[in-house]
This record gives C-alpha cells, sequence and structure tokens, in this order.
C-alpha cells in the first residue's frame, strides 16, 4: 500500500522549522488570507498546485518538498541506518551509506535554503529602513 503524503501537513512542518507563524504565512500570500484560513490549509492532504507555488515562493522552499517529504519514511531510514548484530556483549553495527548520503544531501539543502531565508529577511529589512527614512 503506498503511502500518501500529507501536504498540508508539509506545510505547516517547514513553516514551524522556519519560526514562522500561522499569520505571517497569511500576511506573505494575501489580503483574502488569514491566520484561520493557513490553520485550514494546513489540515488538508492535497493542496492546488498553483497555492502550492505561491506558498513554496513564500517560504522559499520548492514544491516538490511539501509534494514528497513523508515524516515516518525519513524516521524509517534513520531507523534503518543502522543495524543491531549483537552478539552477547559485542556490538557490530552495519552501516548503510545510502540514507546517509541522502540526509547530508537533505542538509546542505536545508543550509542553502536557510542561507537564502537569511538573505531575504535582510533585504526585507533595508527595503523596510529604506521606506522609513522617506516618511
Amino acid at each position: 500500500m503506498e503511502q500518501k503524503i500529507h501536504q498540508g501537513r508539509n506545510v505547516k512542518r517547514f513553516r514551524e522549522m522556519l519560526g514562522i507563524k500561522q499569520e505571517a504565512l497569511a500576511f506573505d500570500l494575501g489580503e483574502e488570507w488569514n491566520q484561520k484560513k493557513i490553520s485550514l490549509l494546513e489540515q488538508k492532504d492535497v493542496i492546488e498546485d498553483d497555492l502550492l507555488k505561491a506558498i513554496s515562493n513564500t517560504l522559499k522552499i520548492p514544491v516538490e518538498a511539501f509534494q514528497n517529504f513523508d515524516e515516518e519514511q525519513a524516521v524509517n531510514i534513520i531507523s534503518n541506518t543502522f543495524n543491531d548484530q549483537s552478539n552477547g556483549y559485542n556490538y557490530y553495527p552495519t552501516f548503510n551509506v545510502n540514507p546517509v548520503e541522502k540526509w547530508i544531501e537533505a542538509l546542505d539543502e536545508i543550509k542553502r535554503l536557510n542561507a537564502e531565508l537569511l538573505q531575504a529577511k535582510d533585504d526585507k529589512i533595508k527595503t523596510l529602513e529604506k521606506l522609513l527614512n522617506k516618511e
């Protein structure tokens, strides 16, 4: 049986990892959005492609992350990375390189995204400072 990806839960998960409140995401998505609508959105299994793209642009996270991230699968990869081949008091871990490489790639992507987010934040601050100085 194929595991279904819950896109709304993934939006919530990434939003929280970035430290962004529902109200802030709603503000960035536009006037027709509010905290309640974001809460309802995060409960949806599937989110429309155009809306997912808007969220992707706002959070600076690839659309594929919302469409493909499966927390249960990620936990299973971590759990299965080490295989306990214990023999009495001896512990002989079997190291599976592929999941580790994938996690390293994912961490590198997160680092890159964080750098982009910090740059975007700095750009917003500069824009706001310019606006304040004009008044």
